[in-house]
């Protein structure tokens, strides 16, 4: 097969970059994979948290680590409130790795399964900050209650299977194996609710009888899926929580530094063109708003204003 070179030109989706810009106290902001800040002025949360972004060379061929000084500028750059949580959608190096890292700088509890505590552990996280949660439970964070169910992660999983002992940095990228994947859902004591789909991988039925108005879909590596495997993606979580509003995450290069514009990752790995084409034909059917955030910008996808685009340009 004839590998294509170059990569979606991001400038082609420039009208679906329109998330409202939040008027308020209430945000969610992006910072690229599956990072989501949700705060409300007062308190957050966070899934993953990644912000070192080591080279393509270096993760490849070498051993990867913690960049601090990038986590500290990108902390500074959300200025965030109080964060509680730090939440893991599974446990490859692009979602935990500098996750315990932020969970040590803010005060912050890791949250995810057992492979992500052993991440924690590896980094000296304190015992007393790894929640280690099971599918279905459902933790409090101040005002924003996290619900975990068992997911999947997107077809094909280069490092599959558990993290069964610390795994201490610098290591090689293998070492980040996938763990436990999540869906995790996301309620607001004020009346927001959200799924978070951090891998573009599923459970079928897990997520029926669940509801959330907006789900931040990701999409790493459904553009090299077969049709099928789209609208089933869809199927079993966008159409199965009644959602009306869809932000795809997890399309941006993540081997870039997050202090140059973000980019969408190669044709060589993904598809963002065919995965906004096949999306944008279900969401149209369904009557769903289909977006992609701007990164760094505190958005509220729960706004009124918040427009219909559900088709690709």
């Amino acid at each position: 097969m004839r590998i294509r070179l170059g990569r979606p030109d991001l400038g082609g989706y420039a009208g679906l970059f329109d998330v409202p810009a939040a008027r308020g106290p209430f945000a969610v902001t992006f910072f690229g994979v599956a990072g989501l800040l949700f705060a409300d002025g007062a308190e957050a949360v966070m899934t993953d948290g990644f912000f070192s972004r080591p080279s393509l060379p270096r993760v490849a061929l070498g051993r990867i680590t913690p960049d601090e000084r990038r986590i500290a500028a990108g902390l500074r750059r959300l200025e965030h409130p109080r964060l509680h949580a730090v939440a893991a959608v599974h446990t490859h190096f692009d979602h935990v790795m500098d996750s315990p890292v932020v969970a040590l700088r803010t005060g912050a509890a890791l949250v995810g399964g057992v492979s992500a505590a052993n991440v924690g552990r590896g980094a000296g996280l304190p015992e007393d900050r790894l929640h280690v949660v099971v599918p279905g439970e459902s933790r409090c964070f101040g005002a924003f209650t996290l619900t975990f169910v068992e997911s999947a992660h997107c077809p094909p999983d280069r490092y599959p299977g558990v993290i069964s002992a610390p795994v201490v940095p610098p290591a090689r990228a293998g070492a980040y194996r996938c763990g436990e994947a999540w869906s995790i859902l996301v309620a607001h004591a004020g009346g927001r609710t959200a799924l978070v789909q951090g891998s573009a991988g599923f459970v079928p039925g897990a997520l029926d009888g669940r509801s959330a108005e907006v789900v931040f879909l990701g999409v790493g590596g459904l553009g090299a899926c077969d049709e099928a495997y789209l609208r089933d993606y869809w199927r079993h979580t966008v159409r199965a929580v009644g959602a009306r509003r869809v932000v795809l995450i997890h399309w941006d290069d993540f081997f870039r530094p997050l202090d140059r514009p973000v980019r969408a990752l190669p044709y060589a790995a993904d598809d963002l063109d065919r995965t906004v084409r096949v999306l944008g034909g279900l969401a149209g059917r369904d009557g769903v708003a289909l977006h992609l955030p701007t990164p760094w910008r505190r958005e509220d996808p729960w706004e009124a204003a918040c427009g219909s685009s559900s088709s690709s340009t």
